[in-house]
């Protein structure tokens, strides 16, 4: 039984922060509005009990109310919390000078992003001021999401996904077109994930977006899984697909085993 302060006596647990943080995690990119009978009925509680905590959270600025539809959407201090998360990550601290090195190194914007469910999202940018660079920005910026199926990005972290995870994720996935290349056939993306494997390089030949080419490779954790990747972007007029590949390639490969190096992993011996 829950405490007058609302705390799980035989556990020490808040069940009011609980009942809050279940709200906020039912949504996603597939759900981005919910009504209120939709979290009732999710949580199992009863419509009225349901509208206070989420009056609690739209007055602190965790929920928005759509005023056409009067459901409601997560808020801006959600927002602020993801941003704080992502510049305490480990992750994004090792890999910061190894990106710029890279980008200083190749005169083309650099990115880094982790997977959420079928998306990835960008975690760090290194820009440049090339020209053409503009033209394949897309206005992304950190905390952006994109799909993974048709960014090099996603490729190079789906491609090492457990198989029964990454069978759920494929269900999940709408393969609809992007860019003048996007794969739109799961066993197409199948074999293409398998490639990947092979050569540790995943590539997006305007997959995403007309003019966008990006070569990407894998970062793995101390426990030998892949957490993230990172991508090398140019635009379509800038240089072909074959040499982005051969002249960056190892480059990109290079860096990404640096990053991996720094979050612990080991590498096999030869």
């Amino acid at each position: 039984m829950p405490t007058a302060d609302g705390s799980n006596g035989s556990t020490g647990t808040s069940q009011s922060l609980e009942r809050g943080l279940a709200i906020l995690s039912s949504f996603n990119s597939d759900r981005p509005l919910i009504g209120v009978s939709e979290l009732s009925r999710d949580l199992e509680l009863s419509r009225s009990t349901t509208h206070r905590y989420i009056a609690t959270l739209a007055q602190l600025g965790y929920l928005q109310q759509d005023p056409d539809s009067k459901r409601y959407r997560l808020g801006p201090r959600v927002l602020d919390l993801g941003f704080s998360a992502i510049n305490s990550m480990d992750l994004r601290e090792i890999s910061a000078p190894y990106l710029r090195e890279l980008s200083d190194e190749t005169g083309y914007t650099v990115n880094l992003a982790i997977l959420d469910g079928i998306d990835v999202v960008y975690i760090e940018r290194c820009r440049t001021a090339r020209p053409g660079q503009r033209d394949i920005d897309l206005n992304l910026h950190v905390g952006a999401r994109l799909p993974a199926y048709c960014t090099a990005m996603g490729k190079a972290i789906l491609a090492f996904v457990p198989e029964a995870r990454l069978d759920e994720l494929i269900d999940r996935i709408e393969f609809a077109p992007r860019g003048p290349n996007t794969l739109t056939s799961p066993a197409a993306f199948r074999e293409e994930l398998a490639r990947i494997r092979e050569s540790g390089i995943a590539v997006n030949d305007e997959e995403l977006a007309y003019g966008l080419r990006s070569i990407a490779a894998p970062i793995h954790s101390h426990a030998d899984e892949v957490v993230a990747a990172l991508n090398l972007a140019v635009h379509r007029t800038m240089v072909a697909m074959d040499e982005l590949i051969a002249h960056y390639g190892p480059a990109v490969s290079r860096t990404a085993r640096d990053i991996s190096l720094g979050m612990g992993h080991r590498l096999a011996p030869a």
